[in-house]
């Protein structure tokens, strides 16, 4: 018998304490997880931290959320910009970080999944060294070529690079980013002959692809579409599942053939590998009530994103998924 059983009453009024002890060790561990949130405290300032450089779309998204989060957290959050090596600077600062709160990742899905197959100095393992807290947005690329070459289509294009094999190559924001994987997938997936050109940042490349120095590249559907609408750009499919609603009329890469072709992207929140999962669930319910907002919906619309919102296993369980689609793309691929 142990020290707490000693000094329990007998018969009916010691089941009836023992039942009442029981129940108040469980307690915690049966608590919704809304009451869990409230209860944990936020720090009077969260950093929000951006691998990437401001004025970016990976900084727009977060100053658009940051506000939000701020009023459904009751504390003040700033933005925070650590640019380098796709977005690892940023996440290596978040992951050394106290797990407190006070410093959280802005994650973008390339430094999360293709980053650890391509760097090679890497400063930290995005799957152990970070907690994940809460999805964000979603995006897709759209497939885009030059207004003069003769397709029309997926497989037009694919007839002509196995006709041409000098003679399409494609763009993208630099080695081993999402849009140089994305051809890379397709030459892959389709077997054409096509060659890559890496550009410091994605602008550049879908102006050469306008002047006709490149044959096409895989673009954000936001930058892209005043190009496509102007006819400077011809569309020819959508890298998602589903059709797009800001492009309806253009098909998605599998139906145009290529099966099982579904490669966007996405932002998400991180915390330190060991924060409380108390505070873990309170910033993900108030990611969540962000997310449901119509304000913030169309905001995020007009730049192009879906909302993307759940539970932190649903951005874990991409984010998984991901980094392993891109480690079978990326053999061969090596970027600084």
């Amino acid at each position: 018998m142990n020290h707490l059983q000693t000094h329990l009453p007998q018969g009916a009024s010691r089941r009836k304490a023992l039942a009442m002890l029981t129940a108040g060790a469980l307690w915690p561990l049966a608590m919704p997880l809304p009451a869990m949130a409230q209860q944990a405290p936020m720090p009077t300032l969260v950093k929000l931290v951006v691998g990437y450089t401001p004025g970016g779309p990976v900084d727009g998204a977060a100053r658009l959320l940051a506000p939000a989060l701020a009023q459904e957290l009751g504390t003040q959050v700033i933005v925070e910009n650590r640019p380098g090596a796709g977005g690892s600077m940023g996440g290596d600062v978040v992951a050394k970080a106290a797990p407190d709160g006070t410093t959280l990742f802005f994650g973008a899905s390339p430094t999360i999944t293709i980053n650890p197959n391509v760097q090679r100095k890497m400063p930290f393992d995005p799957m152990k060294d970070l907690t994940p807290i809460a999805p964000l947005v979603a995006y897709t690329n759209v497939l885009v070529v030059n207004k003069d070459l003769p397709v029309r289509s997926v497989a037009d294009l694919l007839a002509y690079a196995k006709a041409n094999p000098q003679k399409v190559f494609y763009g993208s924001a630099g080695v081993g980013s999402s849009n140089h994987l994305s051809g890379a997938l397709l030459e892959k997936m389709s077997g054409a002959p096509m060659a890559h050109v890496a550009y410091k940042g994605s602008a550049p490349a879908l102006s050469d692809v306008m002047g006709g120095t490149l044959a096409m590249m895989f673009d954000i559907i936001a930058t892209s579409r005043p190009f496509i609408e102007s006819g400077k750009v011809r569309a020819l499919a959508v890298t998602s599942r589903q059709r797009n609603r800001m492009l309806p009329e253009v098909p998605t890469m599998i139906e145009s053939g290529i099966a099982d072709f579904d490669v966007g992207g996405w932002f998400g929140l991180y915390g330190p590998a060991r924060i409380d999962p108390a505070l873990v669930a309170r910033i993900n319910a108030a990611a969540v009530k962000v997310l449901a907002r119509e304000a913030v919906a169309a905001r995020l619309l007009d730049q192009g994103y879906e909302v993307w919102s759940g539970a932190p296993a649903v951005l874990d369980q991409k984010g998984q998924s991901d980094r392993k689609l891109w480690a079978t793309v990326s053999k061969g691929i090596e970027a600084e």
